[in-house]
């Protein structure tokens, strides 16, 4: 129940129809280029992420330039997984329904190539997989029910193969991205739109100091090739698009020279 009353966006009526989307993970990096492009587009948005005064930020710039309230924030802690179900049912009442939903959060913690961290690796799989699910599973089931809707995911092409260098992180979006196809095959037949989005290095936070990154795009970039899988409701989309030809050749490397690869 909220605790401080305040200013909700104008609602949808037949009239003058609005499109409104939750993003998971908006406070900075990909997160944010979208709320920018999706506010710009005529989205109404529920904005979630730990940090409140990147966000609150946020998402006063975006109702600034949209010259009415257009974006909320709402504190979140993914691993915070009982808090869900209570928060979204406050955000379906502030925004009047949903239409899109995005989960975009992410963490990297890798322990080195000769070490093994389990505490690492299991905050990386709470915070890349279970939190998705966490989130998932009720949305997928409201959306079922109104036979409409669209699931974003942000995995990574980091799930294609098992490397040496960050198995967790690996292991975490394989799982998210099988789970999204899972999702995609149990709900098209509602009339709901699952899209998996497979970046590569993007620059953000997660991305700095890391050696040896190359094809670095701005999250502007990887906002624009969402939106734009997003409005023609594809399934899957690689960020920049020439990772797509990548990952198919990487895909087919024999084991017994991909084990032998270092990145």
């Amino acid at each position: 129940m909220r605790t401080n009353p305040r200013p909700l966006p104008p609602r949808a009526t037949p009239l003058m129809p609005c499109k409104r989307a939750i993003i998971v993970g908006a406070s900075v990096g990909i997160g944010a280029a979208l709320a920018r492009r999706l506010a710009s587009e005529g989205y109404t948005l529920a904005l979630l992420a730990r940090r409140i005064d990147l966000l609150n930020d946020l998402c006063a710039d975006i109702n600034t330039a949209a010259g009415e309230r257009r974006a909320l924030a709402y504190p979140h802690d993914v691993t915070d997984y009982a808090a869900v179900p209570g928060l979204l049912q406050q955000i379906l009442s502030d925004l009047g329904g949903l239409d899109l939903f995005i989960y975009n959060t992410g963490i990297s913690l890798a322990a080195g190539l000769k070490k093994y961290d389990f505490e690492k690796d299991r905050r990386v799989t709470e915070v890349n997989y279970i939190g998705a699910l966490a989130w998932l599973n009720p949305v997928a089931a409201i959306f079922q029910s109104l036979k409409c809707g669209q699931i974003v995911g942000l995995s990574s092409v980091a799930g294609e193969r098992g490397r040496v260098g960050n198995p967790s992180y690996n292991a975490s979006k394989a799982a998210l991205t099988c789970y999204l196809e899972a999702l995609r095959n149990r709900l098209s037949r509602y009339g709901v739109n699952v899209l998996t989005v497979k970046p590569g290095y993007v620059n953000t936070a997660m991305a700095a100091g890391t050696k040896g990154i190359f094809w670095v795009i701005p999250p502007e970039q990887a906002a624009k090739d969402i939106c734009r899988a997003i409005r023609h409701r594809k399934q899957q989309v690689y960020t920049p698009a020439r990772w797509q030809l990548v990952m198919l050749i990487v895909r087919n490397i024999p084991s017994v020279i991909f084990r032998r690869l270092t990145f």
